[in-house]
């Protein structure tokens, strides 16, 4: 698969359909590789007009990792949103922006439809706003803007997201069944899918 150079890394992404197609960028959420984005429901784009680009954020998959930066401590990140203070990261939000922006700038493509999940739909809505010239359309999938005003997840919810995953394969795998399980809820959830 190609990866685009974006700021001295590189991000691994993939095209399914036709290039004249209207473009759709496609951004996952946290912890979540391209393939999050099912070969199946980008087909179904693709048959449906649309030239669809998925790719591995910084961090996950492919991409680009900053191993030395370790372990984000997500309750140490909101405690300082709270306190109205910018935490220590090694990238922001923005940043990952930029790396969307870079995988449209690697094709080419000026204008795309936008579509993001969870954490992704945060950072489409970051492309958006810096860059609305460059969204034709934007679409959330489960994502916030991060305003502490709306609802918040369930603390239940929040502890088996933010735990420790296994290392070993087989558990590893369990863990992501469960998770998906917790996030699609009472959805239809294949978790024999999510197991390949």
């Amino acid at each position: 698969m190609p990866k685009a150079n974006v700021s001295n890394i590189e991000i691994e992404y993939e095209t399914i359909g036709d290039p004249i197609s209207k473009p759709l960028l496609l951004i996952a959420g946290l912890g979540s590789q391209m393939l999050a984005w099912s070969d199946e429901m980008c087909e179904n784009f693709a048959n449906r007009g649309f030239f669809v680009i998925r790719f591995d954020n910084r961090d996950i998959g492919l991409s680009t990792k900053f191993e030395d930066a370790g372990m984000p401590d997500f309750v140490e990140i909101s405690a300082a949103y709270d306190r109205g203070k910018i935490p220590k990261v090694p990238y922001t939000l923005e940043d990952m922006a930029g790396d969307a922006l870079g995988v449209l700038d690697a094709l080419n493509i000026y204008k795309a439809h936008v579509c993001g999940a969870s954490m992704g739909g945060m950072i489409a809505q970051v492309l958006a706003y810096k860059h609305p010239s460059r969204v034709l359309s934007l679409t959330l999938i489960m994502s916030t803007t991060g305003n502490p005003d709306l609802p918040q997840p369930k603390p239940e919810f929040m502890a088996q997201f933010f735990a420790p995953v296994p290392t070993e394969r087989e558990a590893y795998i369990e863990e992501t069944v469960k998770r998906g399980r917790l996030i699609h809820g009472t959805f239809t959830y294949d978790e024999d899918q999510s197991r390949e």
